[in-house]
């Protein structure tokens, strides 16, 4: 009895008091965790978080006791709306209490910022426990996601006899802003436009390019895998298969899209196809990609050429948090 009087649950601590140094037996768990569950290289990811955890300028919370981080999640800012970047915590200490708390403190800091309205999560790590109550529960939305890899044994060559008149060719810098009009077109009134608001506007979809084209989020940017379908009379967009290599022997598609006009004329196809042999040919062992459950069209196509759900994860989506 003694023993319980005296516990005390783990102290919520503003990330900006906390140091690189406190961190890291945490991250170096962390690392090893998305390599061994996801086959991904975080390293990259982590040292972001150390940087600007030393810059006193990463927001959210760490969970502390007898000066040991157990567990941590941090946001982003972005406008209207709140990304939630990661939130993990130790295996030892990976209790619904402590997972709850922490996530309540981040999502509670979001919706008390001005002007946040929405909130975005997507935690592949993250193992959501049943009949567990989320913060905000009224403002949430929930999207069953897949985390899909393949094993880059086959050719992956290009079906023969194209009937459509696209040519291929590999991503240039000056396709981004011809880009994000064509994932605004393609995601108009998609499930993956409710998960990612960027993708409603050309202007919100160039920002998403921008973030996976610069930043390790998804990786690192793979130009020789990422590729365009054009029409061969106007040159616009007629679908774009982008990648990066989150190790150095995995590949990962981040976006995959086809206009409207040209769905079901074999351009995903003969995009991903190319993307995948351009992977493998860099020596990459597997490529991954994730996608939304209902989004089954999709998931045929991505079933035909080799790739299985590796995880399961929710999306997570709070809106109206002014209203």
């Amino acid at each position: 009895m003694a023993a319980l009087a005296d516990y005390r649950p783990p102290a919520l601590v503003d990330l900006r008091q906390v140091t690189s140094g406190w961190l890291e037996p945490l991250l170096e768990e962390e690392i090893r965790e998305w390599r061994r569950e996801l086959d991904w290289d975080y390293r990259p990811s982590a040292d972001l978080v150390r940087r600007f955890v030393r810059m006193q300028s990463l927001l959210g919370y760490a969970l502390v006791a007898d000066d040991r981080v157990l567990g941590y999640g941090y946001y982003v800012n972005e406008e209207h709306k709140g990304l939630l970047g990661d939130v993990y915590l130790m295996a030892e200490h990976r209790s619904a209490a402590n997972e709850s708390r922490l996530l309540a403190a981040l999502i509670q800091a979001l919706a008390a910022t001005l002007p946040i309205e929405r909130v975005e999560a997507q935690l592949m790590l993250w193992r959501d426990r049943a009949g567990r109550d989320l913060p905000l529960g009224g403002k949430l939305r929930r999207f069953h996601r897949l985390f899909m890899m393949a094993e880059l044994k086959a050719p992956f060559a290009p079906p023969a006899g194209e009937s459509a008149p696209i040519s291929y060719r590999h991503w240039q810098e000056r396709d981004h802003e011809a880009a994000g009009r064509l994932i605004a077109a393609a995601y108009r009134g998609h499930v993956d436009s409710d998960i990612n608001d960027q993708y409603r506007t050309p202007g919100g979809a160039r920002r998403f390019l921008s973030n996976i084209v610069q930043y390790p989020g998804c990786g690192s940017f793979f130009q020789p895998g990422s590729m365009v379908a054009a029409e061969q009379a106007t040159n616009n967009l007629a679908g774009i298969s982008l990648s990066s290599l989150v190790a150095f022997d995995i590949g990962h598609i981040t976006q995959i899209c086809v206009a409207p006009a040209w769905r079901g004329r074999k351009v995903g196809w003969n995009l991903l196809c190319r993307s995948l042999r351009e992977l493998a040919q860099a020596g990459c062992r597997r490529a991954s990609l994730t996608v939304t459950a209902s989004n089954t069209q999709a998931i045929r196509l991505y079933e035909r050429l080799g790739f299985r759900v590796h995880r399961e994860f929710d999306a997570y989506v709070w809106d109206g948090l002014r209203g």
